[in-house]
């Protein structure tokens, strides 16, 4: 599966691919007449200010790819945590900007940023380390999945807010998995109760599978194993792990003990 494992390079192509289709939807999405005030799953945002906070994303990435070349030192990231209240504020203050032009500009960032990617060499997707704003050191393969994360999760909203029923594209979930994994390991609560438990997640999709959860003090870690004796399983389909992961909906189904398999799911703050 290594043209679906996007931190290699063999992946690479795939995940340019994906997120080239998922940005078009976007645009299509973004750019009908009398979308711009509508409301999305985002709470208190628009499509502009979903529009704003892509904008304002990318425009960033292009500001650490220029400090990591420039070889100069990382600041401490800003964390996760804050980072809901502190997008808001980045995404909202494009408001007085009109349609037309914020869209011209996003879709001059995307093809900014595809140029970027497109350029990172064999040993650069995986080896060259970019300060992320929220996440600190990260590979630069990692700036391919935040374009798919935002495009992605993005056009959910816009969708969610039109109020039709939909879902998304497969080949995009599964890219996700396992940079939601991830996501996991750096959301769980400060105040979280972290006494020691194990439980499993069955994922579906090319890079899903069985995966043993160990919580801890020391945070979450996984790894593929077998789970049918853990006191809890919760399967998800990959969409619907992005969606969770994400705060979007409340899905999974859970086998054997509920109250572990709720423990893990509140675990988490959303961002």
């Amino acid at each position: 599966m290594g043209e679906w494992d996007s931190t290699t390079y063999e992946g690479k192509a795939t995940i340019i691919r994906v997120v080239r289709g998922e940005a078009e939807r976007f645009f299509a999405l973004a750019e009908q007449p009398g979308a711009w005030e509508r409301e999305t799953a985002c709470e208190g945002w628009s499509v502009r200010d979903v529009v704003g906070h892509i904008v304002d994303t990318t425009e960033g990435y292009f500001e650490a790819f220029e400090a990591a070349r420039a070889g100069g030192d990382m600041s401490p990231p800003y964390g996760l945590a804050g980072m809901g209240m502190r997008a808001n504020e980045q995404a909202t203050k494009f408001r007085g900007t009109g349609q037309a032009d914020m869209m011209s500009r996003l879709r001059a960032d995307f093809d900014k940023m595809m140029g970027i990617l497109e350029d990172v060499g064999p040993e650069d997707w995986s080896g060259f380390i970019v300060p992320h704003y929220y996440m600190g050191p990260v590979p630069a393969s990692f700036y391919a999945a935040g374009q798919l994360m935002d495009y992605t999760v993005h056009s959910w909203d816009i969708r969610e807010g039109i109020g039709r029923e939909h879902g998304i594209h497969g080949d995009a979930a599964d890219l996700l998995v396992p940079y939601m994994l991830v996501l996991w390991m750096y959301t769980i609560k400060p105040d979280a109760d972290r006494t020691p438990f194990t439980m499993g997640l069955r994922i579906g999709g090319r890079n899903g599978g069985d995966f043993k959860v160990a919580i801890s003090e020391a945070g979450m870690a996984y790894e593929l194993a077998a789970i049918d004796d853990l006191p809890a399983i919760i399967e998800f389909d990959a969409a619907s792990m992005v969606l969770t992961t994400y705060g979007r909906t409340n899905a999974g189904t859970i086998r054997g003990d509920i109250p572990t398999a709720e423990r893990f799911l509140n675990l988490f703050f959303r961002i």
